[in-house]
């Protein structure tokens, strides 16, 4: 294991004054945390993702705060030398500050060094209890999976000059309640690099262009595991749904046809036990 990543050093990344772009890609388990890890991949997201692309959901509105316990202690178990980001679901922050707390806590209890929430100002008063309690915090503004209904759908925001003002003015005060770090989703490219030059947390970006201070996708996406969605922004590295189909539908030939298992892959008794049992069978 190498030296983990702290939330001091993601939050003094910023391009501008040097820094690397930060990476982020989403973890589920344990050998997805290990081989994200392997790749040098500097954040890992337990993302809620995770509704839709492990647990079946249609958007992330079914996940609970123990679904998120449950697979943020997985990722954590794979002791990944990346720093380890866990999503607040719906409904577990828009409530009292010490529920707020008490959920917070449950995911850094299980393994995360920091958790993520969405919304912009409305979200400064949770923001700044969770800081106060010395949890860090991620934010995350523009299409906020998590109003999918309130914003109609999973589209693009912050395309007219006003929205666009209210993206930087709510990342500003995102910064003031003491995020560390914004994640910046579905946004046009300028609006996004106006906002990154606007504060001075590092932002990633989601289908936001090329001017965030770092980027993240979805693993699943990366990796071709799954086919009914594909955003635009979306780069697709390998094609491993084609690959783990015809690996599995090779398997169940060879299981018909009775190639597998062969007798190197099958036990055997020693030759005095198997004399034994054919004087039973007999």
């Amino acid at each position: 294991m190498g030296t983990r990543l702290t939330v001091p050093a993601v939050r003094a990344r910023k391009v501008r004054d040097g820094g690397d772009p930060l990476v982020m890609l989403t973890a589920y388990d344990a050998p997805g945390a290990r081989l994200a890890a392997d790749a040098g991949v500097d954040l890992l997201l337990v993302g809620d993702s995770v509704a839709m692309v492990v647990l079946g959901y249609p958007d992330t509105l079914g996940v609970t705060i123990d679904d998120m316990v449950h697979h943020t202690a997985a990722v954590a178990r794979g002791e990944p030398d990346a720093l380890v980001v866990a999503d607040l679901p719906w409904l577990s922050y828009h409530v009292s500050p010490r529920d707020t707390i008490c959920n917070a806590a449950r995911l850094i209890r299980a393994g995360a060094a920091a958790v993520k929430l969405e919304g912009g100002k409305a979200r400064v008063p949770m923001i700044e209890v969770l800081v106060t309690a010395e949890i860090p915090v991620m934010g995350h503004i523009g299409l906020t999976p998590q109003s999918v209904h309130a914003m109609g759908g999973f589209r693009v925001q912050g395309r007219t000059a006003e929205a666009a003002v209210e993206l930087v003015e709510s990342a500003k005060a995102l910064e003031h309640a003491g995020c560390f770090a914004i994640v910046l989703e579905g946004v046009p490219a300028d609006v996004a690099g106006l906002v990154t030059s606007a504060v001075d947390v590092p932002t990633i970006g989601i289908g936001a262009g090329p001017d965030c201070d770092g980027q993240v996708l979805v693993y699943h996406d990366v990796l071709g595991l799954q086919n009914d969605l594909r955003p635009r922004f979306v780069r697709r590295y390998a094609d491993l749904a084609a690959e783990t189909v015809d690996a599995l539908s090779r398997f169940a030939s060879d299981v018909r046809s009775g190639a597998f298992p062969s007798a190197q892959e099958s036990y055997s008794m020693g030759a005095e036990a198997a004399a034994a049992l054919r004087l039973y069978a007999s």
